[in-house]
């Protein structure tokens, strides 16, 4: 058997500075390439290209780790390492180190060309093939697309034309030959050797191919279901990855750990304690520059179909039996299978475009002043719908999703709203100012969990007042926590599939959604709300109607 070091032979068995059975050791990937098509725009120069140095300064890549730009620039290597590092400077958690970026500088390379330009991709293999020989990458090969949409088909054909798309396996040393294992599992625990998938050993995989995609995962559910077809014709489910950059974020993974680890809570989350969920993601800035783009788009789409229902999933979901990706993902299909929207929707759902208004102390235009957006348009730029989940644990318990643009700040929380006591033995002025018992999951910013309850104030007289009671992350661990594109891209580099949404949950969330597009496409225009507030009138009538109110964050 040849050397992995070499780029010629199978990946070594097994991490030597990583024992798969204890996940409290860092997890460090193999040999590999990571290809960024797009490399040139916003999302590689602010996220991905400083998370990649980030990891290297973590030790988390391979000594020999390769990346490659693809774009239509007309680069040389050295004149695309320049554009690597001006992209990472004041950008990165960790400090700059002249040897982490010159150790990762050396398997840094360019390839220019058009996403359809079949000669390209030629220009790509041979510059995978040397980064095997000299880098000893093994063969092993992710595809960041970080482009639009409507490109993938047409990059997902090229890399298989020219055979970057297919694994190769090779019989295992007992003639049994390769293949899945029998839990058919994505990326098994991911602590293989370059993460190979499926758990399989090194004489079953030679090598690993992965795409990653990024949202918008279609337009509707029609445009989702080609997507996916035109994707998984090439790459295999397994091997495909679509970023979700909330489920990244440290808070959201803690929601698991919150639920399951601690029997504290598990005993009330369900319909006989829990009166309603509120999940908000709220932006304080408009479109600026984006109106051309976000036209025909609207914040449904952009954020409830993929971030806030992946939070209702994991919210809501049941414990897995176990934390391997299948397990996991198993649970929030069947979440999502009984998730629907309430009816009827013209009381259950809102939307609205931001008004002129006052954001602070600045005075901010309207969207349809905005440069570059269709004028009469009736894309939202506010959305807000209720969602029942028809299953034992949650009937008759709603769940209110949020999210607009130019609202009071910028916040994303989860909060479980708790029914009230059935009986106070307390005088009615006593208790004027209590409300219900909340545990709020703070996303971001200031990530962290707080819970509400009612307490005693000092005095001679008993008053009792809401409280809260706070857990920060930046105040409890010492250690700061890593971006989530940092998490995410080590996770595609290690084969852990664990947070990234699955095919059918991409178009589950569509099915949920669609009746309210369609409902909001023949409802005329959205109702204006004034820039700086909390939405339009409509999304507060919602839960009036039922006697709640929405959160102020």
């Amino acid at each position: 058997m040849r050397s992995a070091t070499t780029g010629t032979g199978p990946a070594t068995p097994h991490n030597p500075l990583r024992d798969p059975r204890d996940r409290r050791l860092p997890r460090i990937a193999g040999p590999c390439s990571l290809v960024i098509f797009g490399v040139t725009g916003d999302l590689a120069r602010k996220k991905l290209l400083p998370s990649v140095y980030d990891l290297a300064a973590a030790g988390l890549l391979p000594p020999g780790f390769g990346l490659v730009g693809f774009g239509r620039r007309e680069w040389t290597d050295d004149e695309f390492r320049q554009f690597v590092l001006d992209s990472i400077e004041g950008r990165t958690r960790a400090p700059f180190k002249r040897a982490v970026w010159e150790r990762l500088a050396e398997g840094i390379r360019f390839v220019g060309g058009a996403f359809d330009e079949d000669a390209a991709y030629g220009r790509l293999a041979e510059s995978l093939a040397g980064l095997d020989a000299e880098r000893g990458t093994a063969g092993n090969y992710a595809f960041y697309l970080a482009i639009p949409p409507a490109a993938f088909p047409s990059v997902c054909g090229h890399l298989d034309a020219h055979g970057l798309a297919q694994e190769r396996v090779v019989p295992s040393e007992d003639g049994s030959g390769g293949g899945a294992s029998a839990s058919g599992s994505a990326g098994g625990t991911g602590l293989l050797a370059g993460g190979r998938p499926d758990g399989a050993s090194p004489t079953e995989r030679d090598h690993w191919r992965r795409v990653v995609i990024e949202k918008p995962f279609g337009h509707d559910l029609e445009t989702a279901r080609a997507l996916n077809g035109a994707i998984t014709e090439v790459f295999d489910e397994r091997n495909v990855f679509r970023i979700d950059h909330y489920l990244g974020k440290e808070t959201v993974q803690n929601i698991l750990a919150l639920r399951f680890a601690n029997q504290l809570f598990d005993p009330l989350w369900n319909s006989h304690y829990v009166d309603h969920v509120q999940i908000t993601m709220a932006e304080d800035i408009g479109l600026g520059g984006r109106a051309g783009y976000y036209d025909g788009i609207g914040a449904a789409r952009d954020v409830i179909q993929n971030h806030l229902l992946q939070l209702l999933a994991l919210t809501a979901m049941e414990e897995p039996v176990s934390f391997e990706p299948r397990a996991i993902q198993a649970e929030k299909i069947k979440v999502l299978s009984a998730t629907r929207l309430a009816a009827p929707l013209s009381e259950t759902t809102a939307r609205g475009q931001y008004a002129r208004g006052w954001q602070g102390s600045e005075q901010v235009c309207g969207l349809q002043e905005e440069k570059g957006f269709a004028e009469g348009s009736t894309t939202e730029t506010f959305a807000a719908i209720t969602l029942e989940v028809d299953s034992r644990r949650w009937a008759g318990v709603p769940f209110y999703l949020r999210t607009g643009k130019r609202l009071g700040r910028r916040v994303t929380e989860i909060a479980v709203v708790f029914t009230r006591a059935p009986h106070l033995p307390f005088d009615s002025t006593m208790t004027e100012e209590l409300g219900q018992n909340a545990l709020v999951i703070r996303v971001q910013p200031d990530e962290g969990i707080t819970v509400r309850f009612g307490s005693k104030v000092p005095g001679s007289s008993m008053e009792v007042r809401d409280v809260n009671m706070d857990f920060s992350y930046g105040q409890a661990f010492t250690v700061s926590s890593p971006e989530a594109y940092e998490r995410l891209i080590l996770d595609v580099l290690l084969g852990e599939p664990s947070l990234f949404p699955v095919g059918e949950e991409v178009e589950m969330s569509w099915a949920i959604l669609e009746p309210a597009l369609e409902a909001w496409a023949s409802g005329g225009a959205p109702e204006p709300y004034e820039s700086g507030g909390w939405g339009p009138t409509s999304a507060d009538a919602m839960l009036r109607r039922s006697g709640r109110e929405w959160r102020r964050p």
